[in-house]
């Protein structure tokens, strides 16, 4: 096939125009061209309010040397992609089926392709499965009691199922991983435009729905996948994994029962946020270390005036609800930048622990929401922690989520950016109506972070409403905190993914090795490379 690329059409243009474009780069007809595929699509508003898709195309046509010969252009090349290829399987025989501990997108991807390749795996997942947990979850957000195995962080999908779905990584993967993550989103799924949009995103209302397909597809290959079951322990043997213990309610009595199952491979993909899992890694010493991460605030805008900002217009039309990315370094030499924005989204009530509060946020597919949110997160670093030791940053993360339920008696707390700077709790909401997922209710917002965090950020936001006009405006509406940026731990392993202790495969966002649903996912990918590139699958339903 022909690659083409830098393909510039008004944002409004019809199918018919791509094709009649690379046609005429061509030099062909358009009736010449027996396959067009979009591989890349981003929009271009730097001449707001007209705006225009840049694509990338392949395209397949008769005499595809003649034409490369006939047309000299930078835009036209001949296509060269790299197929993504997993590797034959090693020549160890596992006695076990393997392990996996976790399924947000790290444990999934890692679990369906090892199912794939007939390894059978176990997948182990503390929450419920995604249709029970959306319930018990929007039951929480109606004023439920909070349930610690199951909510936004813990539950089948992992953290990102309650999220944007946003799919874009900095993650640059020679071997295809990347593309392969997204074709596989699509096929249970997802919609087609992920393969080639530049911020592709699928939504959590569809996202919920990929995962379900996916978990159906390892069943069906021979995988095992158990909910409401934890990990309390690991079992080693002569100084390597040889299984796990777990804990669950028996589903005759209720009553909480353990078991030990056997493997000597166990796949730890266990999330950012599985805290009491880190401490009993602690105490069977598996290496590990703190790490920078960041934390910070919500803020909510009106999406029509980002949509003016980014578009030159607020009615976003079939261009879908604008976005932005900001980032600002502050005199004191701390970064600043907005984290997992939410066009058309919502705040939700993120919290996994009792008595203590995160915030997140989450965006439908169709993005509809009146408002646009992102996280406002400030960098922070070990030397900011009150304690020391590998679990510093989750004593740190403790600690603002208990100010953050201290803030508002358990609800989201909520000030507005007005009174925020002036260090007034709010009365009354301004022109900015909170779109959330759960209580709030206006409190001490300015109290939860270290004042150098907050005059950090208030030193970035007024920089911000340079970049986009009205961002930094008074009634705008912060809410905290969002403290499960990224794990604030990272669980050491060797080129091979294991551990120091053999058989154990840290993986994923929660061993500190990825941000986000793509990165988690196709770290969950080359995991399962590893581990069959030195075993072969156990024998038939052994």
């Amino acid at each position: 096939m022909i690659r083409l690329t830098q393909i510039k059409l008004p944002a409004d243009h019809t199918p018919e125009a791509l094709t009649k474009k690379a046609a005429k780069l061509l030099r062909v007809s358009p009736e010449e061209i027996k396959e067009l595929h979009i591989r890349k699509r981003s929009l271009d508003a730097r001449k707001k309010p007209e705006l225009f898709y840049s694509y990338t195309v392949d395209v397949s046509v008769k005499k595809e040397a003649e034409i490369l010969h006939k047309v000299k252009s930078p835009q036209v090349n001949l296509c060269k992609e790299t197929r993504y290829q997993f590797p034959e399987s090693g020549e160890t025989a596992l006695k076990e089926r393997p392990v996996i501990i976790g399924t947000g997108p790290a444990g999934l991807f890692c679990g369906l392709m090892l199912a794939r390749h007939g390894y059978q795996p176990i997948l182990l997942e503390r929450g419920s499965s995604v249709e029970e947990r959306q319930k018990k979850v929007n039951a929480f957000w109606q004023g439920g009691a909070l349930d610690p195995q199951t909510n936004v962080q813990f539950g089948e999908g992992g953290a990102g199922t309650f999220s944007d779905g946003k799919l874009n990584t900095l993650v640059k993967d020679p071997l295809g991983r990347g593309k392969l993550v997204l074709e596989l989103f699509t096929e249970f799924g997802a919609d087609p435009s992920i393969l080639y949009d530049h911020k592709p995103h699928i939504g959590t209302d569809v996202l919920a729905e990929v995962v379900k397909h996916m978990r159906e597809e390892i069943i069906r290959l021979g995988g095992t996948v158990r909910f409401d079951t934890q990990v309390t322990d690991l079992l080693t043997e002569s100084s390597r994994v040889c299984g796990v213990k777990v804990s669950f309610a028996d589903p005759q009595t209720g009553a909480l029962t353990e078991e030990e199952i056997k493997s000597s491979v166990v796949v730890l993909a266990i999330g950012h946020s599985a805290r009491d899992t880190f401490s009993m890694l602690l105490k069977h010493q598996i290496p590990m270390e703190q790490k920078a991460f960041a934390v910070g605030l919500r803020i909510q805008h009106p999406q029509k005036m980002i949509n003016f900002s980014q578009y030159g217009r607020e009615d976003a039309g079939s261009l879908g609800a604008a976005n932005y990315k900001l980032t600002r370094q502050t005199k004191s030499g701390r970064g600043v930048y907005s984290f997992c924005m939410c066009p058309g989204g919502y705040v939700v009530n993120a919290s996994s622990e009792a008595g203590r509060l995160a915030v997140n946020g989450m965006s439908y597919h169709d993005r509809a929401g009146e408002n646009a949110n992102s996280a406002l997160i400030v960098t922070v670093t070990p030397e900011d922690f009150p304690e020391s030791g590998p679990l510093s940053g989750v004593a740190f993360q403790r600690k603002l989520e208990e100010a953050a339920y201290r803030a508002a008696g358990g609800k989201i707390p909520v000030q507005l950016y007005g009174d925020f700077c002036q260090n007034t709790i709010s009365t009354k909401l301004g022109d900015v109506v909170p779109q959330m997922r759960g209580e709030w209710a206006f409190g001490d917002v300015r109290s939860i972070m270290p004042e150098p965090l907050n005059l950090a950020l208030m030193e970035a936001m007024e920089g911000f409403g340079h970049m986009i006009h009205g961002f930094d405006r008074p009634d705008a509406i912060f809410a905290g905190i969002e403290s499960r940026t990224s794990s604030p731990v990272r669980i050491w392993r060797d080129e091979q993914f294991e551990s120091e202790v053999p058989g154990l495969y840290p993986c994923g966002e929660g061993a500190g090795y990825a941000g986000g649903i793509t990165s988690a996912a196709m770290d969950g990918v080359k995991v399962a490379e590893a581990i069959a590139k030195r075993y072969s699958p156990c024998k038939k339903n052994e």
